[in-house]
């Protein structure tokens, strides 16, 4: 698909440390131009150059481009949304702020790609990971019905512990999983942070990630489920159960799973369907979209964050360690980007997804 013209786009919570992603990312894409940069007051007035600071947290230096864009009052919705054709939240508030201010958003005929967790579970809002349930934006024809749009909405992608493993499981679904034990050991970046703001995650564990299991545990049903009666309704099976870790780890979520499965797989035929499971945006070809969504390593001490975390750019799935288990069926260790999938790469990926399907365009 080719652009005639770039789409504008505003970042919403642009100074913080998933904004910094996505205005990174969108650095040189073929089919978006960050042209708005928004966060809150205390930044408002000030260039984006000026707002961050020495708080630019990513490996790539600061976009040229943004430099000298003006942070704008993410509360100043309609001044906002009046310069561009679609927004990024990455908002740092109350869930329920969250939900009003993206609401706003929508109102005002501007589509909001969401990275933000509050509106997960709305019944008409889409949760998508692009090749596992892209249909679910079906169902933004119901929600501009009720905020009363034409052409606004909200879209999320889910929490970032579930990328490692959800992916997996959807291209296991033929042989029927029902039953799930999944740890989570989670980098800091997850919570916004380095180790420099961060000391005490140096060389430590903490064993607690707040609401985290909970999201492990739900959201994949979400993917999974259907669109009935205008809402989309979770799946009940496989049943999953996690612990959720922070590590000390800048980058990368890696999770340790055990799978039973209705169906008896034999490991070829995991490792076949994983390594040629394939979705939409890669039938597409999306700027974002990984070529190998889930690669399988055969050694036996991978993935490794440091050697697999920017596979296919951040945008793939690493998984290894795929064998027989004497309590569960099948047993496998699996990685993932958790700002670059798991957040705003993500993020841009749905985006470019509802762009190739006419759901996002210029104004």
């Amino acid at each position: 698909m080719k652009m005639e013209k770039k789409l504008k786009v505003g970042v919403l919570g642009a100074t913080g440390m998933v904004g910094q992603r996505f205005i990174s990312l969108l650095e040189n894409h073929p089919w978006y131009e960050v042209v708005t940069v928004a966060a809150s007051p205390r930044s408002e007035g000030k260039t984006y150059e000026e707002a961050v600071g020495d708080r630019w947290k990513m490996s790539s230096p600061m976009p040229e481009a943004v430099k000298r864009l003006v942070v704008m009052n993410v509360n100043e919705v309609e001044k906002v949304a009046s310069g561009v054709d679609f927004v990024f939240s990455a908002v740092d508030m109350s869930k329920e702020e969250i939900k009003a201010i993206e609401e706003a958003y929508a109102k005002t005929e501007t589509p909001v790609v969401s990275n933000n967790s509050a509106h997960r579970w709305t019944p008409d809002v889409p949760m998508v990971v692009p090749e596992i349930n892209p249909e679910h934006f079906q169902v933004i024809e119901f929600q501009k019905k009720r905020l009363g749009t034409k052409r606004g909405f909200i879209a999320v992608k889910p929490n970032c512990s579930i990328q490692s493993y959800a992916p997996v499981l959807t291209a296991w679904k033929e042989f029927r999983p029902y039953e799930v034990v999944a740890t989570t050991y989670q980098a800091i970046s997850g919570a916004g942070k380095t180790f420099k703001d961060w000391p005490e995650m140096v060389e430590n564990i903490i064993p607690y990630i707040g609401g985290e299991e909970e999201k492990s545990e739900q959201e994949p049903l979400r993917l999974w489920g259907k669109i009935e009666d205008g809402v989309i309704v979770k799946a009940q099976e496989p049943v999953i159960t996690c612990q959720c870790l922070r590590v000390p780890v800048l980058n990368g979520h890696t999770a340790a799973v055990f799978v039973k499965f209705r169906e008896k797989p034999t490991k070829e035929q995991l490792i076949e369907k994983m390594t040629s499971f394939r979705g939409l945006p890669q039938e597409l070809e999306l700027p974002s979209a990984p070529k190998q969504f889930i690669q399988y390593l055969e050694e036996d001490n991978r993935p490794q964050v440091k050697a697999d975390v920017d596979f296919e750019n951040g945008m793939g799935i690493s998984v290894g360690r795929l064998r027989e288990d004497t309590v569960y069926d099948y047993k496998f260790v699996g990685l993932s980007h958790n700002t670059v999938r798991g957040a705003a790469g993500g993020a841009v990926l749905c985006a470019e997804l509802l762009t190739a399907q006419g759901y996002i365009k210029a104004k």
